[in-house]
């Protein structure tokens, strides 16, 4: 267990480098599948903002969600 928690420490975006994620991205930090990580995102499990066509996660939003900020 101890190896998934650094490997998804390492995976960690920096949010002044990286202001969003897509959401697939944002869903493996999670440990979701791409489709389960579209469906938390409708349901607002996962932050998101329309930028345009795209949906994206805030970074910052994401962390927190995650306790990491």
């Amino acid at each position: 267990m101890a190896t998934t928690s650094r490997r998804r420490r390492s995976l960690l975006p920096n949010p002044e480098i990286e202001p969003t994620i897509s959401v697939p991205r944002a869903g493996e930090l999670l440990e979701l599948g791409r489709a389960a990580s579209y469906e938390a995102a409708k349901r607002g499990d996962i932050p998101t903002i329309r930028i345009g066509r795209k949906l994206a996660v805030p970074t910052a939003k994401l962390l927190a969600l995650l306790g990491l900020s």
